[in-house]
C-alpha cells in the first residue's frame, strides 16, 4: 500500500494564530487540493494526522470539527480527490498524552489501522513537531513552506529537524517531487 500521511493546518488548509474554530475558517490553501489529487490518480492513499487541541480547548465541538472535515472531502472530491481517514488529537499541550505531536501516538494508530509498517512512509507538515512525531515513528520527513513552515523561507533548515528532511514550497511541490521520484524508481528497476 503507498500510504502518505498530511497534516492538515498550514499544510492542506490556511493555518490562524487563534485557531481554525469554524467551517468558514477552514479555506484550502491554493493548490493544496489538487496536489492530494493528483497523489491519488498516482495510486497514493492520503490519511491526515493533525493536532486539533482547540477541542480540548473549548473553541469548537466535535461536531464542528466534523463539519470542517464534511467540507474538506466535498472540495476535494471536486478536484478529483480523497483522502481516506482524517486522525486528530482533541487533547491540550498539558495533557500529557501520546497522540500529541510531536509524539508518534498517531502515526502509530494510522500504522495499526492500515497494518503497515511507517518506515519510509513520506510524512508532510509545517512545522517541527509535524516532523518529529512522523520521524519517531520511522517517516520520511517533509517539510512545506506554508503555514508555520513560511517561517524557514531563504532560511537553512534549524539542526532540531529531523535528519533527511526535504523542504518543499508547498503541498503541490510535494506531490509533483513525491510522483516524480516514483516514476525515477520505476525507469530504472530492471524489467
Amino acid at each position: 500500500m503507498k500510504l502518505v500521511i498530511i497534516d492538515r493546518d498550514g499544510t492542506i488548509n490556511a493555518d490562524r494564530h487563534d485557531f481554525v474554530k469554524t467551517v468558514d475558517e477552514w479555506v484550502p490553501l491554493p493548490g493544496a487540493l489538487d496536489a492530494i489529487a493528483r497523489l491519488n490518480h498516482a495510486g497514493w492513499h492520503v490519511v491526515v494526522a493533525s493536532n486539533q487541541s482547540g477541542l480540548g480547548r473549548g473553541l469548537f465541538d466535535v461536531g464542528t470539527l466534523n463539519a470542517m472535515h464534511g467540507k474538506m472531502h466535498k472540495l476535494l472530491a471536486a478536484a478529483g480527490g480523497r483522502i481516506e481517514a482524517v486522525f486528530f488529537c482533541p487533547h491540550k499541550p498539558e495533557d500529557g498524552c501520546a497522540c500529541r505531536k510531536p509524539k508518534p501516538g498517531l502515526f502509530e494508530q494510522i500504522g495499526e489501522r492500515y497494518g503497515v509498517e511507517l518506515a519510509g512512509v513520506p510524512a508532510v507538515g509545517d512545522s517541527l513537531r509535524d516532523l518529529q512525531a512522523g520521524a519517531a515513528a520511522g517517516c520520511e520527513p517533509h517539510l512545506v513552506l506554508t503555514g508555520k513552515g513560511a517561517a524557514l523561507r531563504n532560511e537553512p533548515l534549524p539542526a532540531a529537524f529531523p535528519a533527511g528532511t526535504t523542504v518543499h514550497e508547498d503541498l503541490a511541490s510535494f506531490a509533483s517531487f513525491l510522483i516524480a521520484r516514483e516514476a525515477r524508481a520505476k525507469s530504472v528497476r530492471p524489467s
